[in-house]
Protein backbone atom coordinates (compact mmCIF):
# COMPACT_ATOMS: atom_id res chain seq x y z
CA UNK A 1 0.00 0.00 0.00
CA UNK A 2 2.95 2.32 0.60
CA UNK A 3 3.69 2.81 -3.09
CA UNK A 4 0.09 3.94 -3.76
CA UNK A 5 0.33 6.92 -1.42
CA UNK A 6 1.36 10.37 -2.53
CA UNK A 7 4.37 12.03 -0.99
CA UNK A 8 3.33 13.84 2.21
CA UNK A 9 5.14 17.01 1.22
CA UNK A 10 3.34 16.93 -2.13
CA UNK A 11 0.00 16.42 -0.38
CA UNK A 12 0.48 19.59 1.72
CA UNK A 13 2.08 21.49 -1.16
CA UNK A 14 5.27 22.37 0.72
CA UNK A 15 8.94 21.64 0.19
CA UNK A 16 11.00 19.31 2.36
CA UNK A 17 12.56 22.20 4.28
CA UNK A 18 9.21 23.65 5.36
CA UNK A 19 9.11 24.79 8.98
CA UNK A 20 6.32 24.14 11.50
CA UNK A 21 4.42 27.35 10.73
CA UNK A 22 4.47 26.63 7.00
CA UNK A 23 3.16 23.10 7.57
CA UNK A 24 0.38 24.34 9.82
CA UNK A 25 -0.64 27.08 7.38
CA UNK A 26 -0.74 24.63 4.46
CA UNK A 27 -2.80 22.14 6.45
CA UNK A 28 -5.25 24.83 7.62
CA UNK A 29 -6.00 25.73 3.99
CA UNK A 30 -6.54 22.13 2.95
CA UNK A 31 -8.61 21.33 6.04
CA UNK A 32 -10.89 24.28 5.41
CA UNK A 33 -11.30 23.29 1.77
CA UNK A 34 -11.93 19.55 2.19
CA UNK A 35 -13.39 19.09 5.67
CA UNK A 36 -16.52 16.85 5.58
CA UNK A 37 -18.56 19.47 7.45
CA UNK A 38 -17.89 21.87 4.58
CA UNK A 39 -18.50 19.19 1.93
CA UNK A 40 -21.34 16.97 3.20
CA UNK A 41 -21.67 13.73 1.24
CA UNK A 42 -18.57 14.38 -0.87
CA UNK A 43 -16.48 11.21 -0.56
CA UNK A 44 -13.65 12.60 -2.67
CA UNK A 45 -13.32 15.65 -0.40
CA UNK A 46 -13.39 13.40 2.66
CA UNK A 47 -10.60 11.25 1.21
CA UNK A 48 -8.46 14.32 0.48
CA UNK A 49 -9.12 15.62 3.97
CA UNK A 50 -7.95 12.35 5.53
CA UNK A 51 -4.92 12.31 3.24
CA UNK A 52 -3.94 15.83 4.30
CA UNK A 53 -4.56 14.98 7.96
CA UNK A 54 -2.34 11.92 7.68
CA UNK A 55 0.41 13.96 6.06
CA UNK A 56 0.22 16.65 8.71
CA UNK A 57 0.15 14.10 11.55
CA UNK A 58 3.49 12.73 10.35
CA UNK A 59 5.28 15.91 9.29
CA UNK A 60 4.25 17.92 12.35
CA UNK A 61 5.86 15.34 14.65
CA UNK A 62 9.67 15.78 14.58
CA UNK A 63 10.39 12.10 15.26
CA UNK A 64 7.87 10.76 12.72
CA UNK A 65 9.08 13.30 10.17
CA UNK A 66 12.65 12.12 10.67
CA UNK A 67 11.57 8.51 10.06
CA UNK A 68 9.54 9.49 7.00
CA UNK A 69 12.41 11.47 5.50
CA UNK A 70 14.65 8.40 5.93
CA UNK A 71 12.33 5.54 4.98
CA UNK A 72 9.34 7.17 3.28
CA UNK A 73 5.94 5.48 3.72
CA UNK A 74 7.72 2.23 4.57
CA UNK A 75 8.49 3.73 7.98
CA UNK A 76 4.85 3.25 8.96
CA UNK A 77 3.59 0.22 7.04
CA UNK A 78 5.63 -2.30 9.04
CA UNK A 79 8.34 -2.96 6.45
CA UNK A 80 10.78 -0.64 8.21
CA UNK A 81 10.08 -1.93 11.67
CA UNK A 82 7.43 0.61 12.63
CA UNK A 83 3.71 0.33 13.22
CA UNK A 84 1.10 1.35 10.66
CA UNK A 85 -0.45 4.79 10.39
CA UNK A 86 -3.50 3.59 12.25
CA UNK A 87 -1.37 3.35 15.35
CA UNK A 88 -0.57 7.07 15.41
CA UNK A 89 -1.57 8.92 18.59
CA UNK A 90 -3.55 11.95 17.48
CA UNK A 91 -4.23 13.07 21.05
CA UNK A 92 -0.95 15.01 20.99
CA UNK A 93 -2.01 17.03 17.96
CA UNK A 94 -3.36 20.50 18.73
CA UNK A 95 -6.50 20.13 16.63
CA UNK A 96 -8.30 22.80 18.64
CA UNK A 97 -5.72 25.29 17.43
CA UNK A 98 -5.93 24.01 13.86
CA UNK A 99 -9.70 24.18 13.51
CA UNK A 100 -10.80 26.69 16.13
CA UNK A 101 -10.19 29.68 13.88
CA UNK A 102 -11.69 28.02 10.82
CA UNK A 103 -14.92 26.48 12.04
CA UNK A 104 -15.66 28.11 15.37
CA UNK A 105 -14.46 25.15 17.44
CA UNK A 106 -16.97 22.75 15.88
CA UNK A 107 -15.37 19.85 17.74
CA UNK A 108 -17.40 20.86 20.78
CA UNK A 109 -15.44 23.47 22.66
CA UNK A 110 -12.57 25.87 22.89
CA UNK A 111 -8.94 25.16 22.28
CA UNK A 112 -6.88 23.08 24.60
CA UNK A 113 -4.88 26.12 25.65
CA UNK A 114 -6.36 29.60 25.86
CA UNK A 115 -9.86 28.52 24.79
CA UNK A 116 -11.39 29.00 28.24
CA UNK A 117 -10.41 31.65 30.71
CA UNK A 118 -11.14 29.66 33.85
CA UNK A 119 -11.74 31.49 37.11
CA UNK A 120 -9.05 34.14 36.74
CA UNK A 121 -9.81 37.87 36.78
CA UNK A 122 -11.67 39.03 33.67
CA UNK A 123 -12.46 42.54 32.51
CA UNK A 124 -16.14 43.43 32.52
CA UNK A 125 -18.17 43.85 29.36
CA UNK A 126 -18.32 47.21 27.61
CA UNK A 127 -21.57 49.17 27.69
CA UNK A 128 -22.79 51.01 24.60
CA UNK A 129 -25.15 54.00 24.66
CA UNK A 130 -25.96 56.73 22.15
CA UNK A 131 -26.32 60.49 22.42
CA UNK A 132 -27.78 62.91 19.87
CA UNK A 133 -26.07 66.24 19.24
CA UNK A 134 -26.50 69.08 16.75
CA UNK A 135 -24.36 69.68 13.67
CA UNK A 136 -22.62 72.66 15.29
CA UNK A 137 -22.00 70.71 18.51
CA UNK A 138 -20.25 68.06 16.44
CA UNK A 139 -18.09 70.73 14.79
CA UNK A 140 -17.05 72.56 17.96
CA UNK A 141 -17.48 69.87 20.63
CA UNK A 142 -19.82 69.80 23.60
CA UNK A 143 -20.12 68.43 27.16
CA UNK A 144 -23.13 66.22 27.87
CA UNK A 145 -24.63 64.62 30.95
CA UNK A 146 -25.88 61.06 30.45
CA UNK A 147 -28.42 59.33 32.69
CA UNK A 148 -28.06 55.54 32.66
CA UNK A 149 -28.19 52.45 34.84
CA UNK A 150 -24.81 51.25 36.11
CA UNK A 151 -23.90 48.34 38.41
CA UNK A 152 -22.07 48.97 41.67
CA UNK A 153 -20.76 46.48 44.19
CA UNK A 154 -23.44 45.29 46.60
CA UNK A 155 -22.81 46.85 50.02
CA UNK A 156 -24.49 43.97 51.83
CA UNK A 157 -22.26 41.14 50.54
CA UNK A 158 -19.36 43.32 49.34
CA UNK A 159 -19.51 41.75 45.90
CA UNK A 160 -19.33 38.09 46.94
CA UNK A 161 -22.97 37.40 46.13
CA UNK A 162 -23.28 35.26 49.28
CA UNK A 163 -25.62 35.91 52.18
CA UNK A 164 -23.90 37.62 55.12
CA UNK A 165 -22.40 34.97 57.38
CA UNK A 166 -21.85 32.54 54.50
CA UNK A 167 -19.41 32.33 51.62
CA UNK A 168 -19.21 30.80 48.14
CA UNK A 169 -18.29 27.11 48.01
CA UNK A 170 -15.75 25.50 45.70
CA UNK A 171 -17.41 24.00 42.64
CA UNK A 172 -17.30 20.20 42.85
CA UNK A 173 -17.53 19.65 39.10
CA UNK A 174 -14.37 21.55 38.20
CA UNK A 175 -12.65 21.55 41.60
CA UNK A 176 -12.49 25.34 41.61
CA UNK A 177 -10.62 25.58 38.30
CA UNK A 178 -13.56 27.01 36.38
CA UNK A 179 -12.77 24.67 33.48
CA UNK A 180 -13.66 21.13 32.54
CA UNK A 181 -11.92 18.88 30.03
CA UNK A 182 -13.91 16.78 27.56
CA UNK A 183 -12.55 14.11 25.26
CA UNK A 184 -14.09 13.33 21.90
CA UNK A 185 -13.42 10.56 19.42
CA UNK A 186 -13.05 11.37 15.74
CA UNK A 187 -11.21 9.93 12.79
CA UNK A 188 -8.18 11.81 14.17
CA UNK A 189 -8.31 9.78 17.37
CA UNK A 190 -8.98 11.31 20.80
CA UNK A 191 -9.31 15.10 20.91
CA UNK A 192 -9.24 16.99 24.20
CA UNK A 193 -11.33 20.14 24.52
CA UNK A 194 -11.40 22.61 27.39
CA UNK A 195 -14.66 24.40 28.21
CA UNK A 196 -15.95 26.73 30.85
CA UNK A 197 -17.53 24.76 33.71
CA UNK A 198 -21.31 24.58 33.13
CA UNK A 199 -22.08 24.47 36.88
CA UNK A 200 -20.15 27.52 38.07
CA UNK A 201 -19.90 29.25 34.67
CA UNK A 202 -16.13 29.58 34.96
CA UNK A 203 -16.10 31.18 38.42
CA UNK A 204 -14.83 28.12 40.27
CA UNK A 205 -17.30 28.71 43.10
CA UNK A 206 -21.02 28.17 43.65
CA UNK A 207 -23.22 30.32 45.87
CA UNK A 208 -25.82 28.29 47.78
CA UNK A 209 -27.03 31.00 50.15
CA UNK A 210 -27.49 34.04 47.95
CA UNK A 211 -27.42 37.61 49.18
CA UNK A 212 -31.02 38.85 49.59
CA UNK A 213 -30.21 42.31 48.24
CA UNK A 214 -28.37 41.43 45.01
CA UNK A 215 -29.73 37.92 44.44
CA UNK A 216 -26.25 36.43 44.32
CA UNK A 217 -24.90 38.66 41.56
CA UNK A 218 -22.75 40.76 43.89
CA UNK A 219 -23.92 43.99 42.25
CA UNK A 220 -26.77 46.47 42.54
CA UNK A 221 -28.00 48.54 39.58
CA UNK A 222 -28.58 52.23 40.12
CA UNK A 223 -29.26 55.37 38.11
CA UNK A 224 -26.08 57.35 37.51
CA UNK A 225 -25.15 60.63 35.87
CA UNK A 226 -22.07 60.35 33.67
CA UNK A 227 -20.31 63.38 32.18
CA UNK A 228 -19.00 62.90 28.66
CA UNK A 229 -16.85 65.38 26.78
CA UNK A 230 -17.49 65.10 23.04
CA UNK A 231 -14.48 66.41 21.11
CA UNK A 232 -14.66 68.97 18.32
CA UNK A 233 -14.76 67.39 14.86
CA UNK A 234 -16.51 64.15 15.81
CA UNK A 235 -18.62 62.64 13.03
CA UNK A 236 -21.90 60.80 12.97
CA UNK A 237 -21.55 57.20 14.19
CA UNK A 238 -18.20 57.67 15.94
CA UNK A 239 -17.76 56.74 19.60
CA UNK A 240 -16.31 58.33 22.69
CA UNK A 241 -14.79 55.81 25.11
CA UNK A 242 -15.03 56.39 28.86
CA UNK A 243 -12.75 53.95 30.65
CA UNK A 244 -14.01 52.03 33.68
CA UNK A 245 -17.70 52.93 33.34
CA UNK A 246 -18.89 49.65 31.82
CA UNK A 247 -19.96 46.35 33.43
CA UNK A 248 -18.10 45.20 36.58
CA UNK A 249 -15.28 42.71 36.11
CA UNK A 250 -15.41 39.05 37.10
CA UNK A 251 -13.32 37.57 39.91
CA UNK A 252 -11.66 40.87 40.69
CA UNK A 253 -11.21 41.97 37.09
CA UNK A 254 -11.42 45.64 36.12
CA UNK A 255 -14.62 47.22 34.88
CA UNK A 256 -15.36 47.45 31.20
CA UNK A 257 -15.66 50.73 29.31
CA UNK A 258 -18.59 52.90 28.33
CA UNK A 259 -18.84 53.53 24.58
CA UNK A 260 -20.90 56.61 23.72
CA UNK A 261 -22.01 56.56 20.08
CA UNK A 262 -22.65 60.01 18.66
CA UNK A 263 -25.64 60.65 16.40
CA UNK A 264 -25.47 64.02 14.63
CA UNK A 265 -28.70 65.76 13.62
CA UNK A 266 -28.56 66.90 9.95
CA UNK A 267 -28.21 70.65 9.36
CA UNK A 268 -30.71 72.48 7.09
CA UNK A 269 -27.94 74.32 5.20
CA UNK A 270 -24.62 72.53 5.68
CA UNK A 271 -23.53 69.10 4.51
CA UNK A 272 -20.35 67.47 5.74
CA UNK A 273 -17.83 65.22 4.01
CA UNK A 274 -14.87 64.32 6.21
CA UNK A 275 -13.49 67.69 7.41
CA UNK A 276 -15.07 69.76 4.63
CA UNK A 277 -18.43 71.52 4.67
CA UNK A 278 -20.60 72.17 1.61
CA UNK A 279 -23.48 74.60 1.07
CA UNK A 280 -25.36 76.44 -1.66
CA UNK A 281 -25.91 80.22 -1.79
CA UNK A 282 -28.34 81.98 -4.15
CA UNK A 283 -27.02 84.96 -6.14
CA UNK A 284 -29.22 87.47 -7.93
CA UNK A 285 -28.96 87.81 -11.68
CA UNK A 286 -27.74 91.40 -11.37
CA UNK A 287 -24.99 90.55 -8.85
CA UNK A 288 -23.84 87.61 -10.97
CA UNK A 289 -23.63 89.83 -14.04
CA UNK A 290 -22.24 93.00 -12.49
CA UNK A 291 -20.45 91.61 -9.44
CA UNK A 292 -21.13 92.51 -5.86
CA UNK A 293 -21.10 91.36 -2.28
CA UNK A 294 -23.06 88.43 -0.85
CA UNK A 295 -23.27 87.16 2.73
CA UNK A 296 -22.47 83.48 3.20
CA UNK A 297 -23.50 81.49 6.29
CA UNK A 298 -20.65 79.48 7.82
CA UNK A 299 -20.29 77.57 11.09
CA UNK A 300 -18.34 80.60 12.35
CA UNK A 301 -21.07 83.09 11.37
CA UNK A 302 -21.73 85.16 8.26
CA UNK A 303 -18.87 85.90 5.90
CA UNK A 304 -18.91 88.64 3.21
CA UNK A 305 -17.75 87.47 -0.21
CA UNK A 306 -17.16 89.60 -3.32
CA UNK A 307 -18.73 87.95 -6.37
CA UNK A 308 -16.83 88.55 -9.60
CA UNK A 309 -18.67 90.12 -12.57
CA UNK A 310 -19.93 87.54 -15.05
CA UNK A 311 -20.12 84.71 -12.50
CA UNK A 312 -21.99 81.72 -13.90
CA UNK A 313 -24.39 79.53 -11.99
CA UNK A 314 -22.94 76.52 -10.13
CA UNK A 315 -19.62 78.29 -9.68
CA UNK A 316 -17.88 76.79 -6.63
CA UNK A 317 -15.74 78.86 -4.29
CA UNK A 318 -13.62 77.79 -1.30
CA UNK A 319 -13.53 79.40 2.11
CA UNK A 320 -10.26 78.09 3.49
CA UNK A 321 -10.20 76.97 7.12
CA UNK A 322 -13.96 77.31 7.61
CA UNK A 323 -14.60 73.57 7.77
CA UNK A 324 -14.55 70.98 10.56
CA UNK A 325 -11.63 70.69 13.02
CA UNK A 326 -9.47 67.58 12.88
CA UNK A 327 -9.90 65.08 15.72
CA UNK A 328 -6.18 64.37 15.65
CA UNK A 329 -4.79 67.89 15.12
CA UNK A 330 -6.85 70.53 16.92
CA UNK A 331 -5.33 73.45 15.03
CA UNK A 332 -6.19 71.96 11.62
CA UNK A 333 -9.56 72.61 10.00
CA UNK A 334 -11.10 71.62 6.71
CA UNK A 335 -12.56 74.05 4.15
CA UNK A 336 -16.05 75.27 3.33
CA UNK A 337 -17.06 74.89 -0.32
CA UNK A 338 -19.90 77.12 -1.53
CA UNK A 339 -21.81 76.67 -4.77
CA UNK A 340 -23.16 79.95 -6.17
CA UNK A 341 -26.51 79.49 -7.90
CA UNK A 342 -27.73 82.35 -10.09
CA UNK A 343 -31.42 82.97 -9.46
CA UNK A 344 -33.69 83.65 -12.42
CA UNK A 345 -36.69 85.77 -11.35
CA UNK A 346 -40.05 84.15 -12.11
CA UNK A 347 -42.33 87.06 -11.12
CA UNK A 348 -41.62 90.32 -12.91
CA UNK A 349 -43.49 93.60 -13.12
CA UNK A 350 -44.26 95.16 -16.53
CA UNK A 351 -41.51 97.69 -15.97
CA UNK A 352 -38.98 94.95 -15.12
CA UNK A 353 -39.98 92.99 -18.20
CA UNK A 354 -39.52 96.08 -20.41
CA UNK A 355 -36.08 96.67 -18.94
CA UNK A 356 -35.08 93.03 -19.56
CA UNK A 357 -36.23 93.30 -23.15
CA UNK A 358 -34.07 96.37 -23.56
CA UNK A 359 -31.18 94.50 -21.97
CA UNK A 360 -31.73 91.56 -24.32
CA UNK A 361 -31.79 93.88 -27.29
CA UNK A 362 -28.51 95.44 -26.24
CA UNK A 363 -26.73 92.14 -25.56
CA UNK A 364 -28.50 89.84 -28.01
CA UNK A 365 -26.26 90.58 -31.02
CA UNK A 366 -23.08 89.87 -29.05
CA UNK A 367 -24.53 86.69 -27.61
CA UNK A 368 -25.66 85.53 -31.06
CA UNK A 369 -22.23 86.36 -32.47
CA UNK A 370 -20.59 84.16 -29.85
CA UNK A 371 -23.13 81.43 -30.54
CA UNK A 372 -22.64 81.62 -34.30
CA UNK A 373 -18.87 81.64 -33.92
CA UNK A 374 -19.09 78.53 -31.77
CA UNK A 375 -21.36 76.81 -34.30
CA UNK A 376 -18.98 77.74 -37.15
CA UNK A 377 -16.04 76.28 -35.25
CA UNK A 378 -17.95 73.07 -34.61
CA UNK A 379 -18.85 72.87 -38.30
CA UNK A 380 -15.22 73.36 -39.37
CA UNK A 381 -14.13 70.65 -36.95
CA UNK A 382 -16.68 68.23 -38.38
CA UNK A 383 -15.51 68.97 -41.94
CA UNK A 384 -11.90 68.33 -40.95
CA UNK A 385 -12.83 64.98 -39.41
CA UNK A 386 -14.91 64.04 -42.49
CA UNK A 387 -12.18 64.80 -45.03
CA UNK A 388 -9.30 63.60 -42.89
Amino acid sequence: MADTKRDYYEVLGVDKNADEDTLKKAYRQLAKKYHPDMNPGDKDAEAKFKEASEAYAVLSDPEKRKQYDQFGHAAFDGSAGAGGFGGFDFSNMDMGDIFGDLFGDFFGGGRRSGGARGNGPMKGANLRVSVRISFLEAVFGVDKQLELNLKDECKTCHGTGAKPGSKPETCKKCGGKGQVVYTQQSFFGTIRNVQSCPDCHGKGTIIKDKCPDCGGTGYISGRKTIAVSIPAGIDNGQCVRIAGKGEPGVNGGERGDLLVEVQVTPHPIFQRQDQNIFSTVPVSFAVAALGGEVLIDTVDGKVAYEVKPGTQTDTRIRLKGKGVPSLRYRDVRGDHYVTLVVQTPDKLSKEAKDLLKQFDALTGDSLNAVKNASASTDSDDKKKKFWK
